[in-house]
């Protein structure tokens, strides 16, 4: 399979996400081409600030392996990760990380700091950014102009 097609499997988490009322953002860790971890956000219905759909899938793929190491494992997300899901990423050992749509308010990986590029840091994780950056920024951008209507029709 491609990044592409990876790609659209983390999409249809974030639209899970979105359905249940959490921002649009879903996440797979592959590792020799078998998804192993899967997650998309869900914060609010966790009650739990690092429910983030990066953290909620290698949580799951270091249990599949057994290891907190992702040595060898490709992440592939839906929005540019958060400085936590960054950490967590390298700390998992995550090879590749792949995304969608940049974060211009949160992002870690260029848009805002570029911890992956920090060369006092002991891992380094190869980032490939922008695979169906449209199709993610689109569903993020219509999540969020919905919640606003909603939210002009009924103030209160």
């Amino acid at each position: 399979m491609t990044d592409e097609n990876y790609m659209q499997i983390a999409l249809a988490l974030a639209s899970q996400a979105a359905l249940n009322g959490e921002v649009p953002v879903g996440a797979i860790v592959v590792k020799d081409s078998e998804i192993i971890g899967r997650g998309s956000n869900a914060p609010i219905a966790q009650h739990d600030p690092t429910a983030h759909a990066e953290i909620i899938a290698m949580r799951e793929a270091a249990a599949h392996l057994g290891n907190y190491r992702l040595v060898g494992c490709t992440l592939y997300v839906t929005l540019e990760p958060c400085a936590m899901c960054t950490g967590a990423i390298q700390h998992a050992r995550i090879a590749r990380l792949v995304y969608g749509a940049s974060d211009p308010k949160t992002g870690a990986c260029g848009s805002v700091i570029n911890l992956m590029a920090e060369t006092k840091l002991n891992h380094h994780t190869e980032v490939c950014s922008g695979v169906l950056a449209e199709a993610c920024g689109a569903l993020l951008t219509d999540f969020f102009r919905a919640r606003r209507l909603a939210k002009s029709l009924n103030p209160d």
